[in-house]
């Protein structure tokens, strides 16, 4: 079962993908260009000299001919931009990282663009189809106001064509690609975690009694949950549910996804089962990739497989992995300040009905080591910016309660680091370093 997804999937969704900006200027180019030639002939006559000398002025020959250069010209245009776009889609995909297309696609400016060439080239086509020639039947017709103005979207496509190539040589740019992601992690963080201090219910997660499990009833990417319709259902069975699985998790049918208690004690018999069970099924979304809608490591992950794929045999970019780890430390201080991991949500009453599992500092901080004590210990540069990260991390939680996973972190850097395959001064240099992450923890930054 998939529930409807929300107004903030759906917009996201669309954001994504490249065919509903131009398929709308495509439609809006087709009626107006219906429309517009209507009004050219209702206002034939009542046009003044002004306004009649700044349209086109051919007969219906050279409009003809004007319409027809104009959409054979845009759709040449159109396809050349179609190809630059996939040739860059694909450099993305294997060059830095598959997910990468989703912020790349979500471009407005591509969007916008490709919108404007499909939309002159319908226009002017609709457009001719209007021209008539003086005949033995009739009166010849030239709708000046419509190929005036196709005349105009000519020549701002043909400008939209001299930016769009130079906004596509900066797009490609991994340093813009990882720019934007920090922006989209960012703003998914602010979302996810607001810093509105507001109280959380008093917790209750571990009840003296049996939990039941829920099974999942779809399999895909658990993409968010609706907490009101969770709540529903956790009223209606009168039970008190904790949602294990976090946004980004894989969700496998007949898989444990949650647990319930009744808060009668009594067991939950297979009625209240099923309709907690499809209660809480309604209120999930799922889907085939991970979206930052409600998925606050979708963007960590994002910058850890830029790191990764730039320290690789094939692609040997150690300088790429160093900036991607800089806004991996970034993203990091930014969530150490923040109230991380799962969230509570009461009834009408006050009482916690649903918890929501959201990930910790703590896992989203063991997702990023785990993953660069992998791939980044065996190049100087990298394994250095790595000790530096956790000695940003230590000056900015200090003796927080964060201090413990990140005194842990530090303690496997530092076993790595012995095992690591760079020279023994490099090694000598790393734990040394790793001594100013200690002193960082305790407000003291030592000069390198």
């Amino acid at each position: 079962m998939k529930r409807r997804a929300g107004s903030s999937e759906v917009r996201d969704s669309l954001r994504t993908q490249l065919w509903p900006v131009p398929l709308a200027a495509a439609i809006g180019a087709v009626v107006l260009g219906q429309i517009l030639p209507f009004l050219d002939r209702q206002l034939e006559n009542n046009l003044s000299d002004a306004v009649s000398g700044l349209l086109f002025g051919g007969g219906p020959e050279a409009a003809q001919a004007l319409m027809q250069t104009i959409a054979g010209s845009l759709v040449t245009v159109t396809s050349l931009t179609f190809s630059l776009t996939v040739v860059t889609l694909q450099l993305a995909s294997s060059q830095f990282s598959p997910r990468l297309l989703r912020t790349f696609s979500r471009d407005r400016f591509v969007h916008t663009t490709l919108g404007l060439f499909l939309a002159t080239f319908l226009f002017s086509l609709t457009v001719l189809r209007s021209i008539r020639s003086e005949t033995s039947e009739g009166d010849g017709f030239v709708p000046k106001i419509s190929i005036t103005l196709a005349f105009g979207l000519t020549v701002a496509s043909v400008i939209a064509l001299v930016f769009f190539l130079g906004h596509l040589a900066t797009q490609i740019r991994v340093e813009t690609m990882m720019r934007d992601v920090h922006s989209e992690a960012d703003e998914a963080i602010a979302r996810i975690f607001p810093e509105d201090g507001s109280p959380e219910p008093k917790p209750m997660l571990s009840p003296e009694w049996d939990a039941t499990r829920i099974e999942s009833p779809v399999s895909g990417f658990l993409l968010g949950v609706d907490v009101k319709t969770a709540l529903e259902a956790a009223i209606e069975s009168d039970t008190f549910v904790v949602i294990d699985a976090v946004p980004g998790a894989s969700l496998i049918a007949g898989v444990p996804f949650a647990r319930a208690w009744a808060l009668d004690r009594a067991p939950i018999d297979d009625e209240r089962k099923s309709v907690l069970s499809l209660g809480l099924g309604s209120s999930l979304s799922t889907g085939f990739e991970r979206t930052s809608t409600q998925d606050a490591g979708f963007g960590l992950q994002q910058l850890l497989d830029v790191a990764s794929r730039a320290l690789s045999p094939g692609v040997n970019d150690p300088t790429t992995a160093v900036h991607a780890i800089g806004h991996i430390s970034a993203l990091l201080c930014s969530l150490a300040g923040l109230r991380t991991g799962p969230k509570f949500h009461a009834d009408e009453e006050g009482r916690p009905r649903v918890v929501v599992g959201y990930p910790t500092f703590e896992d989203l901080l063991d997702q990023a080591m785990v993953q660069l004590r992998t791939y980044a210990l065996d190049d100087p540069r990298t394994a250095g910016r790595v000790v530096r990260m956790l000695r940003e991390l230590s000056w900015v939680v200090r003796q927080g309660p964060q201090s413990a996973a990140l005194g842990l972190e530090l303690d496997l850097l530092r076993a790595e680091i012995t095992t690591a395959h760079v020279s023994p001064q490099t090694k000598e240099l790393l734990l040394r370093d790793c001594a100013a992450v200690t002193a960082a923890s305790r407000g003291s930054w030592l000069s390198p």
